[in-house]
């Protein structure tokens, strides 16, 4: 059983056909990177994975079930979450906030016990010490502590794209997609991400599937890459294998022959 695989995946808008036929599996606890062009459709994969868009056929299975067609509030109690590629926080609530709303899935005080259970002795307050360490841990992770009580809006861009990857995983997720994580960084907040990346995999043992358009990081975390452009399958393999085929080569960097640059 694969722990996520695609199967036959295809979805058109209106006569554009945006994924033709991609098929491919992640083994549990990898890193799997999908890279391509400009509209090569990666995101749209992406959105078919957690529900926002429904394909026209194949299959989507998570640890042997079926998730095709299921809406994105399933499919992450199932335990897949997603950063995006635009940064989705709310401005006016600090760095602690917005992390703390990736929990709401694992909250069990619904509006009338919490109006009622009030305290820190009550049902409701000793959960909210629960959910609030095990956020304190993902701040801890990402080194976020100068930034836990800030309104996220007046942060630094490289700071609010790591509140959106801590609020991914205060969702606990088995499967994690990052959507262009370093999109919009500096060198060394690249650097940063690299290194947390890593640390989700080798600490927390997340499986990550993730689109990025920096090659160095993606030759340097990934352990198999899919390369996809006008919605097809150029090729899949290691990076060594990917960097070096003549297709990826054409479509992603617009060269002819050699290696693309790690």
């Amino acid at each position: 059983m694969a722990f996520f695989e695609v199967k036959n995946l295809s979805i058109s808008f209106g006569g554009l056909k945006a994924l033709d036929d991609i098929s491919f599996e992640i083994k549990k606890g990898e890193i799997y990177a999908i890279i391509g062009p400009n509209g090569a459709g990666k995101t749209t994969l992406f959105n078919c994975i957690n529900g926002i868009y429904k394909p026209n056929k194949g299959r989507i299975l998570f640890k042997d079930r079926n998730i095709r067609g299921k809406k994105p509030d399933k499919v992450a109690k199932m335990g897949i979450a997603r950063t995006f590629q635009n940064i989705e926080l709310f401005n006016n609530m600090n760095a602690m906030e917005n992390i703390m709303i990736g929990r709401h899935l694992h909250m069990a005080t619904g509006l009338f016990r919490g109006a009622f259970l009030w305290g820190k002795n009550s049902f409701a307050g000793k959960e909210e010490t629960s959910h609030r360490k095990k956020v304190e841990e993902i701040i801890d992770l990402l080194d976020l502590q100068s930034a836990r009580n800030k309104f996220v809006g007046g942060l630094p861009y490289g700071t609010q794209k790591q509140i959106e990857l801590a609020r991914a995983l205060a969702l606990e997720p088995e499967l994690l997609l990052l959507d262009e994580p370093c999109a919009g960084m500096n060198a060394e907040e690249k650097q940063d991400m690299i290194f947390w990346v890593k640390d989700i995999q080798d600490e927390l043992g997340i499986t990550i599937l993730l689109i990025e358009h920096d090659m160095t990081m993606v030759m340097d975390i990934s352990d198999r890459i899919l390369a996809l452009n006008f919605g097809k399958t150029i090729t899949e393999g290691t990076p060594q294998e990917v960097q070096k085929h003549p297709e990826v080569l054409r479509a992603y960097l617009g060269e002819d022959d050699g290696e693309c640059a790690a």
